[in-house]
């Protein structure tokens, strides 16, 4: 069965950092884009980041510019998503998904979908 798995989630302070990663079974990544989405309480889940096969990044949320970063490990199976000065904000459930096409900020188009990190953000 082909699913994604998330890792490397917790709770940190504000202005503290986390990296998580995303790594896959029944597949290999190395041709799917990998996109990152996060859902707070009660909101909407929202579009992150997306890199390609290649290594290129897109950037959905303005909100994480300049303090979220995406990257890949081809070799590793894995793909991480950096946090930076996290905000108490930045509180919520963090998503890793996969998608054959290219990337995008929507749902929709991303066919396979990880359960899952908690990422809590707290003095």
């Amino acid at each position: 069965q082909s699913q994604l798995v998330e890792s490397g989630g917790g709770l940190v302070q504000p202005g503290g950092s986390l990296r998580l990663s995303c790594t896959s079974s029944g597949f290999a990544l190395d041709y799917f884009q990998i996109g990152w989405f996060r859902q707070a309480p009660g909101k909407e889940r929202e579009a992150l980041l997306c890199i390609n096969g290649s290594g290129g990044s897109a950037n959905y949320a303005d909100s994480v510019e300049g303090r979220f970063s995406i990257s890949r490990d081809n070799a590793k199976n894995m793909v991480y998503l950096q946090l930076n000065n996290l905000k108490p904000e930045d509180t919520a459930v963090y998503y890793c998904a996969s998608t054959w096409s290219g990337c995008s900020r929507l749902r929709r188009d991303f066919e396979t979908w990880g359960q899952g990190t908690q990422v809590t953000v707290s003095s």
